[in-house]
Parts: structure tokens; C-alpha cells; sequence
């Protein structure tokens, strides 16, 4: 006959403790969303039985769920990616099928809605990022349960999960701040997502609470993230900031990229730092600071958040804010000027 399985054999083969098992399996705050993970998987592998908890949310018997975004969105496959896979992972884990649709900007425009929508064949909706205000409206007065990812608007009452963009932002700057910075530029395009405009509030904040006041010819916030339209603004400054603050990885591999072109020394002659901690920041020369987001509890956090809102309807809506950290690489260095 074979021994029993218990939480300590799942302790010992993942090395973490017993009390971290129980939380994971009770579905429990105090443990990662990667490390509850791990633990399900290895406890369904070595065949161990554990009561599935029951919640209020549990008991409205949720069978099916929609997961929209734009082509845009579903081409970031390395941030809004793992936040699809990691959704997709929930899902599977609460036995909840899961209907996905990119919104093509066709439909977007037209306001043509999918149809899982349309024919309400789901119970609640995630919708990944931004597509338009008035599409979201109109996905809105379906009147389905609805929680978004990664993106708000004042007109939008719905509830969302967010990335808590002005403090990660404040804390970025307040990095090159403390390696003796004082001129620090900023580049991105604040009107193409809340997440920018709030990231360049926190480079703002920053700045004022150490005395400095921002720069109109330091602050490039309405540019394209494309090579060249990034490349003339490194090259049109007649004299270089000794920092950049990049509002995404993206801006901050092709100003590295113009910066080394140029034969400017990163970071003993200008520091770079970057948001997001996507492959840009990992695959840049040299490697960027930047701020981590925890993606996967972005996905643990929404899919909870629509459990409880179909569950609790009438309650007022939430904005949950998720906290960012500093990745201190390559790219930045003390001020030597």
C-alpha cells in the first residue's frame, strides 16, 4: 500500500514551508502567485486530496468568462502575454472556460461587439489594456460583470486592476536622484495610455519634492516609439542630460541604442532607466534599470476581483493598485559631472 501524501511531503519536495502549502491550497494570501502555482501542480502530481474551498463567488456557479484586448495589446506578447497566459492559468485552475477575442480596429471603431457578448454566453469580462473609451462603454452597458487590466478613464466606472504607475515612476527618478542627478530627461508619449501619462505625474513628483524644477527642453513626452523618431531627438540635444527616465523598456532600448551610436558611454557618461521589465530592458547593451511589474499576480488579482464583482454586483467598483520594484542594472551609475 502506498504512504498517504500529506502537506509536509509537498513542503519537502518544493523546499518551502508546510504553513506555505496550507495558505496556497486554502487559497490564501501570503504566497506568490508563481509559488501557489508550483504547489497545485505538485500537489495534484503526487495525488494529494484537498477540500476545494468554497466561496460566496464559487457558489454562483461561474461556467464561463470573456477575455478581450485590441491586436495591439495581444502583439505585446511580452508583457500583456504572460498576463493572457497567466489569466488563462486562473481559469483552468477554477474549472472556468475561457473565450478570448482581439478587437481589430475595425470592430473598434464600429463599436461591433464579439459575439460571446452580444449572445451573453459569459458570465463576467477581463478586458486587457486599452482598446477605446467608447467601445469599453459600449462592452460596459451589457450590463455583465467587467474588470479591467492595466488601464482606466474617469468615464469608465467599472472596476480595475492597475500597476500603481506614479509611485513606481517617483521611485525610478528618485533612483537617479540619489545617484547625485540632476538632469534628468523624460521620453515617451504620455497620450497613448493613462499608464504614461500617470508615469510621467511620478517623474514630475519626484523632481519637485527634491527641489528641482522639470525642464521644458528636457521633457520629450509626445514621441512615437519607433527607432528614428527616438535617434533625431538623441541627436538634435546639443547637450546631453546625464540621465534618461524611459516611460517603457521600448523608449529606453532605442535611446541606449542612439546613445552608443553616437559614442556616449552608458552609464559613465549618461544613465538610462526604463519601465516595465520587459525583454527590451533585458536584451539592451548594457542591460536597463528598470521597475519590475509582478505580471502573474496582475492575472491572480483580476481574475479574483471579477470572481467577487459577480458575486457582489451592486457593490461600488474598485481600483486595486499593484506596487512596482526597483531592477538596479548596468545602465545607471553615480553622476560624474
Amino acid at each position: 500500500m502506498s504512504k498517504k501524501v500529506v502537506m509536509q511531503d509537498i513542503a519537502d519536495r518544493l523546499n518551502i514551508s508546510k504553513n506555505s502549502v496550507s495558505q496556497a491550497l486554502a487559497g490564501k494570501d501570503g504566497v506568490s502567485e508563481e509559488t501557489r502555482r508550483k504547489i497545485i501542480e505538485t500537489a495534484e502530481e503526487m495525488g494529494y486530496r484537498y477540500p476545494k474551498k468554497e466561496s460566496d463567488d464559487d457558489q454562483k456557479q461561474v461556467k464561463t468568462i470573456g477575455l478581450i484586448a485590441s491586436e495591439f495589446a495581444f502583439s505585446m506578447k511580452n508583457f500583456f502575454g504572460e498576463i493572457y497566459l497567466s489569466i488563462e492559468r486562473e481559469a483552468q485552475r477554477h474549472g472556468i472556460k475561457l473565450l478570448i477575442q482581439s478587437v481589430t480596429p475595425e470592430m473598434r471603431d464600429r463599436l461591433s461587439l464579439p459575439s460571446f457578448i452580444e449572445d451573453n454566453q459569459v458570465d463576467g469580462i477581463l478586458i486587457l489594456s486599452h482598446v477605446s473609451t467608447p467601445y469599453i462603454e459600449k462592452v460596459l452597458a451589457q450590463d455583465i460583470p467587467t474588470v479591467l487590466i492595466d488601464h482606466h478613464h474617469p468615464l469608465l466606472q467599472t472596476d480595475a486592476v492597475l500597476t500603481n504607475n506614479r509611485f513606481g515612476a517617483y521611485t525610478a527618478v528618485k533612483h537617479l536622484l540619489d545617484l547625485n542627478h540632476r538632469d534628468i530627461a523624460v521620453i515617451g508619449h504620455v497620450d497613448m495610455s493613462p499608464s504614461y501619462q500617470e508615469r510621467w505625474e511620478g517623474y514630475l513628483l519626484a523632481l519637485r519634492e527634491h527641489g528641482l524644477e522639470a525642464r521644458e527642453d528636457r521633457m520629450f513626452i509626445r514621441v512615437s516609439e519607433d527607432e528614428a523618431s527616438i535617434d533625431m531627438i538623441i541627436r538634435g540635444i546639443a547637450e546631453q542630460p546625464t540621465a534618461w527616465f524611459c516611460l517603457n523598456d521600448g523608449y529606453g532600448f532605442y535611446v541606449c541604442s542612439s546613445l552608443r551610436n553616437l559614442g556616449i558611454q552608458i552609464p559613465d557618461k549618461v544613465s538610462v532607466c526604463g519601465f516595465d521589465n520587459t525583454h527590451f530592458s533585458q536584451m539592451s547593451v548594457p542591460k536597463i534599470t528598470t521597475m519590475d511589474i509582478d505580471l502573474p499576480l496582475f492575472a491572480h488579482k483580476a481574475f479574483a476581483q471579477l470572481l467577487w464583482r459577480i458575486g457582489h454586483p451592486d457593490e461600488v467598483y474598485e481600483e486595486i493598485l499593484l506596487p512596482t520594484h526597483l531592477l538596479q542594472r548596468e545602465s545607471t551609475a553615480k553622476c560624474k559631472r
